[in-house]
């Protein structure tokens, strides 16, 4: 989880594979009419995002079903959000949130291809609510590298969620 330009589907992918996890990136989960507004340069609301998160909480509840793991490249701003996304059970979840200034963000976001304008960068650090402790939550400074990152999620995840690398 993160602001737009953080890295969380760089880390996500790299994270994934290394684990042999299903990857989800977020932002395909999108209705059309929010990836329109965004290009326009206008911050999705509460019931825009409403859609989306029912869409990834389905995913994470057929995993869960499932029994496989997987990997969602999402921004999860606000607490109410990701509680959204977990049903509030979080026992199985590791929150990873990557962490950075707005100036080194914005300095990321020039540099590539998305539907998010740079424009709404300070809208996404209004809304976001850090994480709290019992979240379990593991923050990484963007300033690192991908493949860093990617790292310590793997070791992080195989620790705190009882697993190994390789399951799915």
């Amino acid at each position: 989880m993160g602001v737009a330009g953080s890295g969380k589907t760089t880390v996500g992918q790299q994270a994934a594979r290394r684990l042999s996890w299903r990857f989800i990136e977020g932002d395909a989960y999108h209705p059309r009419a929010n990836v329109t507004k965004m290009r326009a340069g206008h911050p999705l609301d509460d019931a825009d995002r409403r859609p989306w998160l029912a869409a990834l909480a389905r995913e994470i509840a057929a995993s869960r079903a499932g029994g496989h793991s997987l990997v969602i490249a999402c921004s999860a701003l606000r607490r109410a959000y990701r509680d959204a996304l977990t049903h509030r059970r979080r026992d199985d979840v590791l929150l990873v949130h990557l962490v950075g200034e707005p100036a080194v963000i914005a300095a990321r976001m020039t540099t590539r291809r998305h539907f998010m304008p740079l424009g709404l960068l300070e809208s996404q650090f209004a809304t976001l609510e850090s994480p709290g402790a019992e979240e379990r939550t593991l923050a990484l400074d963007v300033r690192l590298a991908a493949a860093v990152l990617a790292s310590r999620v793997v070791v992080d995840a195989a620790g705190r969620m009882g697993g190994t690398p390789g399951r799915s």
